[in-house]
């Protein structure tokens, strides 16, 4: 399981390098992982998606 402070970097790499998509690509990736019963892995991609709306604010999604 990643500590928050991997989750926090890793949201903010995927912001930088993706943009706006970010939070799409990260949510896809969670899906996935979901549908390889790989529950633990889409729990860490949801919580990264929840990382990067936070670090977006709470206007723009």
């Amino acid at each position: 399981m990643m500590s928050e402070v991997q989750v926090h970097t890793v949201a903010r790499q995927m912001l930088e390098q993706h943009g706006p998509a970010a939070i799409a690509k990260a949510a896809e990736q969670a899906q996935a992982c979901e549908g390889r019963g790989e529950a633990d892995e889409a729990r860490e991609w949801r919580h990264i998606v929840d990382a990067m709306k936070i670090m977006r604010g709470p206007h723009q999604g």
